[in-house]
């Protein structure tokens, strides 16, 4: 199964953040869109950062008061990206070995989806329990 599969399911919306913003409207962000990370980008197109739950605490346990904090300081610059033709099994590893749990999808250098763990879990449940419904059929079949 491709990345693109797992788009065409979940869709491709995609929430940015720029740079710029705050830590304030991070969390606003991240509440009205019950989501775990934004993408960082100047243009909502470039992949300038991620930012996710896990640098926000980070955050807080340094800085109480970071409302005002901007996003640049504690995004992460260097993004692993996948492009909508990858295999999911590949972004699987990837995740695993690199313990991130979103990544931006891009083509030709412009964003065009995200996928986190829980949408390749979802997608690997589905692929699973398909495969057993075709062996119980050839089974009793």
């Amino acid at each position: 199964m491709k990345i693109n599969d797992v788009l065409r399911g979940k869709g491709n919306q995609v929430v940015t953040i720029s740079p710029e913003a705050t830590v304030t409207e991070l969390l606003a962000l991240l509440a009205e869109h019950n989501v775990g990370a934004l993408v960082v980008s100047a243009d909502g197109s470039t992949v300038a950062g991620i930012v996710s739950e896990r640098d926000i605490v980070r955050l807080l346990n340094r800085t109480p008061d970071a409302g005002d904090v901007r996003v640049s300081a504690i995004m992460t610059e260097q993004v692993h990206t996948c492009g909508p033709e990858d295999l999911v099994d590949n972004l699987m590893r990837l995740m695993t070995d690199r313990r991130i749990r979103h990544v931006p999808v891009v083509t030709d250098g412009a964003l065009t989806g995200i996928v986190s763990i829980g949408d390749v879990v979802k997608t690997r449940i589905g692929e699973l329990e398909f495969e057993r419904e075709q062996l119980s059929n050839y089974i009793s079949g």
